[in-house]
């Protein structure tokens, strides 16, 4: 793996583990010698994490849309920044530039990205892994989604088994290694 995509929220959440598991997979990214592909923010979770990853040495790429320059400032210490015509092209882009896709706590926009990620997956767009870190129970109920929809018929067995869960970082970039698409 060369690069890993992290959606994650352009916000700061009040709580601060977040920030930390964000800096925390950030080190183990760069221990790995994984680069980082994200939205390229300044602000919130994804400031922690790009600023951790460029702190410990590794690269980061950034890729913002020009639409919401007005509203969000580009970091500006990245190792390389690419601007896109739209959020729709931003997502794409960071397909190109990645090899596996994580989801670290965020909104409705980080669930937009993984999600489009996994879509991509089921139809056998990319063969690459997608993963969220589920931090302090973070994403507990969206696991029970998955199981449920699987339980009803909805998810097929392969299906689920795109949806890569972990509690650590060294876990879940573990699984990534290891990780074969069960997707033909």
């Amino acid at each position: 793996m060369k690069r890993i995509c992290v959606y994650c929220g352009s916000s700061s959440s009040a709580v601060p583990i977040y920030s930390e598991a964000a800096q925390a997979f950030a080190v183990e990214l760069v221990e790995r010698e994984i680069g980082l592909v994200y939205g390229g923010a300044k602000g919130g979770v994804m400031g922690s994490l790009a600023d951790a990853v460029l702190e410990a040495g590794g690269n980061v790429t950034g890729v913002i849309p020009e639409t919401i320059l007005d509203t969000e400032e580009p970091h500006p210490g990245l190792t390389e920044l690419r601007t896109t015509e739209s959020k729709d092209k931003r997502k794409q882009r960071m397909t190109e530039l990645a090899d596996g896709f994580v989801a670290l706590p965020g909104g409705i926009g980080t669930q937009e990205e993984i999600l489009q990620s996994l879509g991509r997956a089921k139809h056998g767009e990319h063969h690459d892994p997608c993963g969220f870190l589920n931090v302090d129970g973070y994403y507990d109920s969206l696991v029970e989604f998955f199981d449920n929809a699987n339980m009803e018929g909805f998810i097929s067995p392969e299906q689920r088994e795109l949806v890569l869960v972990a509690e650590t970082p060294s876990e879940l970039l573990d699984t990534f290694e290891q990780y074969e698409s069960p997707i033909v």
